[in-house]
């Protein structure tokens, strides 16, 4: 890595106010301010251009699939039906990160962009046109830490209006076994998403979590079988930043195992 003032638009980038911890896109430059999003973690941020180090020759990696489950799909004379998931995201790029994951795992997953501050407005339509077994409500969010109170939902720029559409898509369905909802992004309020319906949440801890985070619990969902219980702890393991970036309620998987196999 190099210092380079000149920063242009589409560069990768760290900030050194924060150790270089995180490599951010440019997506936008106004008056030596640079608007910055996440390259792997759901995350907008702007800096000032002199605290920038600008990355040469950066090659986004690839997402390896860490899934046990997709190994087994194969074996005996049964056959199986994977859990359905339908992926809603305020962020396009993100999303067809995850559905790429998606179909390189094999299950059937939807996917739709639609702004956070939306998705409330149309959750349920999505659900009985798609019948999903699971439902992933995530973008970006952030919590403001000048103010002081993790407690209190306003101070979170996504948390609220994640809520709002996990209490709509509990109307739909009641039910966390018969659907299972993965709601937040990063430093999202997991306890008001817990308790307003989700099954699983981001952030315990406040943290940033990766952009495949929640597809990666959903797909391991997805190739669980219906009456095995699923390992909790092992789960959230799969994820980048475990129990610190995403939690939840224990259940069984979602994958329907029928005899014979044709």
């Amino acid at each position: 890595m190099v210092i380079n003032l000149e920063i242009h638009k589409g560069d990768f980038v760290t900030r050194s106010s924060y150790d270089n911890d995180t490599v951010f896109k440019v997506i936008n430059i106004k008056n030596n301010v640079c608007y910055l999003k996440g390259v792997d973690v759901r995350l907008y941020a702007d800096s000032n251009i002199d605290d920038l180090v600008k990355i040469e020759d950066y090659e986004v990696t690839s997402d390896d699939l860490v899934l046990d489950e997709a190994k087994k799909n194969d074996r005996d004379d049964f056959f199986y039906l994977p859990g359905k998931i339908l992926h809603i995201d305020g962020d396009d790029d993100y999303l067809k990160r995850c559905l790429k994951y998606y179909k390189e795992a094999g299950v059937l997953a939807i996917g739709k962009k639609i702004s956070e501050s939306n998705i409330y407005e149309c959750i349920i339509d999505l659900l009985k046109e798609y019948k999903p077994d699971i439902v992933i409500i995530t973008g970006h969010d952030a919590y403001y830490k000048k103010k002081n109170d993790p407690n209190n939902i306003k101070n979170y720029k996504n948390s609220e209006n994640f809520v709002k559409a996990i209490r709509r898509a509990r109307l739909y369905e009641s039910s966390h076994e018969k659907l299972v909802i993965i709601a937040g992004a990063c430093q999202s309020d997991y306890e008001a998403l817990i308790k307003a319906g989700a099954n699983y949440a981001s952030s315990p801890k406040r943290i940033n979590i990766h952009a495949l985070d929640p597809a990666i619990i959903a797909t391991s969902l997805s190739l669980t079988e219906r009456n095995k219980l699923v390992d909790l702890p092992a789960l959230l393991d799969k994820t980048k930043y475990g129990k610190d970036g995403i939690g939840g309620i224990i259940g069984n998987g979602l994958m329907y195992v029928g005899y014979p196999r044709q």
